[in-house]
């Protein structure tokens, strides 16, 4: 809105061109700025009228043109709306006007035309954006898997189970009375939550143990209470001359998995992530992936399996049994996995590509079922052995 006004000015007067849009010609003013509480005011005094008041836009009232490096540019356009519009041919005394006036340049424009802001500003952004990754999303996916119920749980458990027989599984070879006796044991294991470690109280899983072959020595836990236990690792355990101790230190280790709700976290941090980067870059599909699938593409992280210890020695701690055994079975399947790889190249060397080539595949298919997935994500497996067989793990909470 237009309107005269007297009032002093700020700087020098600027010859300007205004097109009122009244007429198809345009009319010669002096332009001059106002310092106002809301931003820079404008006036514009026509020189077809010297002794006349000044026409006076407020801020609110004009397009400003952002306050890029004008230098190459001959003429500044300010859009003056129902007004017209105003030309000026002095884009650094323009831009000289406008600092006297308190006129400072955002971040937005800083960026765009400092290279040490742009970079500082993009610092700033990565390291925000990896502590949400490393910590805010872990946390809300914490939160949020509270609400999940236990039926959804278990349907996704089923065909993830499902799409493992397809893939590596294959029926246990066990006697049947191994089994029950050790589904007996994994029962009375299970119904025993040690006290003071429940994240999720009120969760109850529907606990179930399965026998399951072609995975090597290993064992996995699935959402909502069952795990998976392979023959291979029974016979590793009875081969290196541990009692049922050892097996279920492993097999507390995945409770520990299921109660802390590890899996289902996981698959909701993905769809949290999942959600941000489809808000972030306009494409929401990423978020109707098949859950199924990506339960048994994603690995736990080094914090969960620290968790699922800690569990697995307050549990074993709790019910009197020792972890010393289980310790003993991790190094064991370790050693003999070494000594295999040795045995079938002396030099070495085809067997540490191996193992780099072993190690590449597990970061890009992760999954429950690699032979060395319950040792994969901790960095050393000797030290965690010695703490199992101390029972004493310093990052567990005492």
């Amino acid at each position: 809105m237009q309107r005269p006004a007297s009032a002093s000015f700020t700087g020098a007067l600027l010859p300007g061109r205004w097109f009122d849009g009244l007429s198809s010609r345009a009319r010669p003013v002096l332009v001059g700025l106002q310092a106002t509480p809301e931003g820079p005011a404008l006036m514009l005094h026509p020189l077809s009228c010297p002794d006349a008041a000044p026409n006076v836009f407020g801020h609110a009232e004009v397009d400003w043109p952002e306050t890029w490096d004008l230098s190459a540019q001959r003429c500044v356009v300010l859009d003056l709306r129902e007004q017209g519009s105003l030309e000026i041919d002095a884009p650094g005394q323009w831009r000289a006007a406008l600092a006297a006036c308190g006129q400072r340049p955002g971040i937005a424009q800083r960026m765009q035309t400092r290279w040490p802001w742009l970079l500082g500003m993009g610092a700033v952004a990565a390291i925000g954006l990896a502590l949400v990754f490393r910590y805010g999303t872990p946390w809300v996916a914490t939160q949020l898997t509270r609400w999940v119920p236990l039926a959804w749980e278990r349907s996704v458990a089923e065909r993830a189970l499902e799409q493992l027989e397809r893939g590596p599984l294959r029926p246990s070879q066990l006697p049947q009375e191994r089994q029950a006796q050790l589904r007996a044991r994994f029962a009375a294991l299970a119904r025993q939550p040690p006290p003071g470690l429940l994240r999720y109280p009120g969760y109850r899983p529907q606990w179930a143990l399965e026998f399951r072959s072609g995975i090597g020595a290993n064992a996995f836990a699935l959402p909502g209470g069952q795990v998976v236990l392979s023959d291979q690792i029974v016979r590793a355990a009875a081969a290196n001359g541990l009692d049922d101790n050892a097996l279920l230190g492993v097999l507390a280790h995945e409770i520990g998995h299921v109660m802390q709700r590890h899996g289902t976290r996981n698959l909701v941090q993905q769809g949290v992530l999942g959600m941000g980067l489809g808000l972030a870059l306009g494409d929401m599909s990423g978020m109707l992936a098949a859950s199924a699938y990506a339960l048994t593409s994603l690995a736990y992280s080094r914090d969960h399996e620290r968790e699922a210890d800690c569990y697995a020695l307050a549990l074993m701690g709790y019910l009197a049994l020792p972890t010393a055994p289980m310790g003993q079975l991790l190094l064991g399947i370790a050693q003999d996995e070494q000594a295999q790889a040795k045995d079938e190249d002396p030099s070495g060397i085809e067997a540490r590509a191996s193992a780099e080539a072993a190690g590449r595949r597990h970061q890009e298919t992760s999954g429950p079922h690699p032979a060395w997935s319950l040792l994969s994500t901790h960095p050393d497996t000797a030290q965690r052995a010695m703490q199992l067989q101390r029972a004493d793990m310093p990052h567990c909470a005492p």
